[in-house]
């Protein structure tokens, strides 16, 4: 009988601390992502930072965990930490993805 009770016990703290962890609205739900950075010269550098804003308003600098890419390749490439390269001249999309949520900013090369 003390071990029922006790099983109850545990079965109803782990119930209640189930309810007081959910939320209808999480902090950690990002609604968007917006890329920024200036434009590097060909054969130059430039890093490049994601900032995620939350569901509840806050912001979180996600640029070293997000996932990053360029729309063409041939003008400009991009590390997985941000920092674009300058490959040849042109106009070129580079974009960031944190948790399923994309940005990206448009940027034009110059030799």
């Amino acid at each position: 009988m003390q071990r029922q009770r006790t099983y109850v016990a545990i079965l109803c703290g782990m119930a209640l601390f189930a309810i007081g962890c959910s939320s209808s609205t999480s902090p950690t739900t990002v609604s968007s992502v917006t890329v920024t950075g200036t434009a590097p010269a060909v054969g130059a550098t430039s890093q490049f930072t994601a900032t995620a804003t939350m569901g509840d308003g806050t912001t979180q600098n996600v640029t070293s965990q997000a996932a990053w890419t360029t729309s063409n390749a041939s003008i400009a490439s991009v590390s997985s930490t941000g920092v674009v390269t300058g490959v040849g001249a042109g106009s070129v999309s580079v974009a960031a993805v944190y948790q399923s949520v994309s940005g990206s900013d448009a940027i034009v090369l110059v030799p």
